[in-house]
């Protein structure tokens, strides 16, 4: 029998696949765990938790962690642990919302006038400064302030505002790739813009941004536990992470674990998020 006769195609399969995961960044390989295991917890906290989340109990309030509620009660005797978990579905949504529809949108403009230039380019860098103008944060709250507190409200100032960041980093990469030579053989033949943009262009310059977005993540995370902890982000009595922190500042000498743990927690996806992005930079890279 012949050598060829003897190769297994699944065994070649699922070598090839082990390697790709023993080339993936060890950086990435934790933060995907971490990410992971927090969706998860999401996902199960009702099997995980018998508490409700947003069950009041005066007989229990203030108590610290024990057997029976691992992380601790609040002040009025809701279980620490199962807002915790309760709290990764917000959060964990407030970053991927928060982040999808600035992305959308800076993609969109920043492809156009990227490919198109000219008097599109100019009209839209000249959008972009007027809103690098004026610092993040302060134009993120106010108009939070302006539409109302809550977790809609707060995704449509990151769609009004966040959208720059990506329009610019998907500008300079298009403006580089319209300068190829398949960009210019699909000109030559006759395609319109439009399917060059979408057919040719944009699968070429979503690589950065892909690893801009998860980066991002962690900063919509955090900005959006900053705007609960002012109280213009989710309104109680839903569980959010910044929201348990701000409660738990009035009895951190005396009931330390209310805002422990939810910062804890917090530190815990953004670490995730943070090495995953840091993982696929690499991988951008091409290092090991």
């Amino acid at each position: 029998m012949s050598t060829v006769e003897n190769i297994d195609p699944e065994r070649i399969e699922s070598t090839a696949q082990r390697s790709i995961i023993f080339r993936l960044p060890v950086s990435m390989i934790c933060g995907g765990i971490i990410v992971l295991i927090w969706l998860v917890s999401a996902l199960a906290a009702p099997l995980i938790s018998e508490y409700d989340p947003i069950a009041i109990d005066f007989l229990k309030i203030l108590q610290p962690p024990s057997a029976s509620n691992l992380f601790g009660t609040d002040e009025l005797g809701r279980d620490i642990f199962s807002r915790v978990l309760y709290a990764a579905r917000i959060d964990i949504w407030m970053g991927v919302a928060g982040v999808f529809a600035p992305m959308i949108i800076g993609i969109f403009l920043g492809l156009v006038a990227g490919y198109m230039g000219g008097i599109v380019d100019k009209v839209l860098m000249r959008i972009v400064d007027i809103t690098l103008a004026f610092p993040f944060f302060v134009l993120v709250l106010a108009i939070v302030a302006m539409l109302g507190p809550g977790l809609a409200n707060f995704i449509i100032a990151l769609a009004f505002v966040a959208w720059v960041a990506y329009a610019r980093l998907i500008r300079a990469e298009v403006q580089i790739i319209k300068k190829s030579e398949y960009i210019q053989a699909a000109q030559t033949l006759g395609f319109s813009p439009i399917y060059i943009m979408l057919r040719h262009v944009l699968p070429n310059a979503l690589s950065p941004i892909i690893v801009y977005a998860v980066t991002d993540a962690v900063l919509v995370i955090l900005l959006g536990a900053s705007l609960g902890f002012l109280g213009l982000g989710v309104q109680p009595p839903t569980p959010e992470w910044g929201v348990m922190i701000a409660n738990g500042q009035t009895y951190i000498s005396s009931a330390w674990w209310i805002s422990f743990f939810p910062g804890v927690a917090t530190v815990l996806l953004g670490l995730g998020l943070t090495l995953i992005g840091n993982g696929l930079s690499k991988l951008r890279l091409g290092s090991d």
